[in-house]
């Protein structure tokens, strides 16, 4: 199937795509023409599958480790404690890098009444909240539903809109399902 080329150079119509695409994955819903919002779906829907797809590759490792404490006499103690890290396996990994390649990095926004403190406990360490978003949320969401209908795709919908004034463009809404 041929692309739409939106009446723009290649480079401005991916950039304008590929804001598209991460404003739908991080709000679930834009309003823009019939033909963006086509070209939006078909970007859409590939990076939910490479997610579905992979979210469940992760790799658990049980590491234990020492500790030296001193206690009020000045004594020193080793202690040891166990660590479970879950990494991603190569599989998630390639699917991620593959996500962050296309959309851009949306970062979380402090609310009006918010403190920093409480916005820096909200947002964590996290660095790319879209792509967590995608892997945590999104992926198995998705895929617990194309295990219930016996499908996969279907992740967006495109509903018209009507047509814009000024230029009669023809409008559409884009929505995660």
């Amino acid at each position: 199937m041929e692309n739409r080329k939106l009446g723009k150079a290649t480079d401005k119509r991916m950039a304008l795509l590929r804001g598209q695409v991460t404003d739908l994955l991080w709000y679930g819903r834009i309003e823009t023409t019939y033909d963006r919002a086509k070209e939006v779906q078909k970007m859409a829907e590939k990076l939910l599958t490479k997610a579905i797809n992979s979210y469940k590759d992760t790799v658990k490792k049980v590491e234990t480790r020492q500790r030296k404490k001193k206690d009020k006499k000045g004594n020193e103690t080793v202690e040891e404690y166990t660590i479970e890290l879950v990494n991603d396996g190569p599989k998630k990994l390639a699917a991620r890098r593959a996500i962050m390649a296309v959309v851009y990095d949306a970062q979380e926004t402090k609310a009006f009444a918010e403190s920093k403190a409480a916005y820096r406990v909200r947002v964590g360490k996290i660095r790319h909240p879209l792509v967590e978003k995608i892997f945590n949320e999104y992926a198995p969401k998705y895929d617990a539903r194309a295990e219930e209908k016996g499908t996969k795709g279907g992740y967006t919908r495109v509903l018209k809109n009507g047509f814009r004034r000024g230029d009669a463009a023809s409008m559409a809404i884009i929505e995660l399902v």
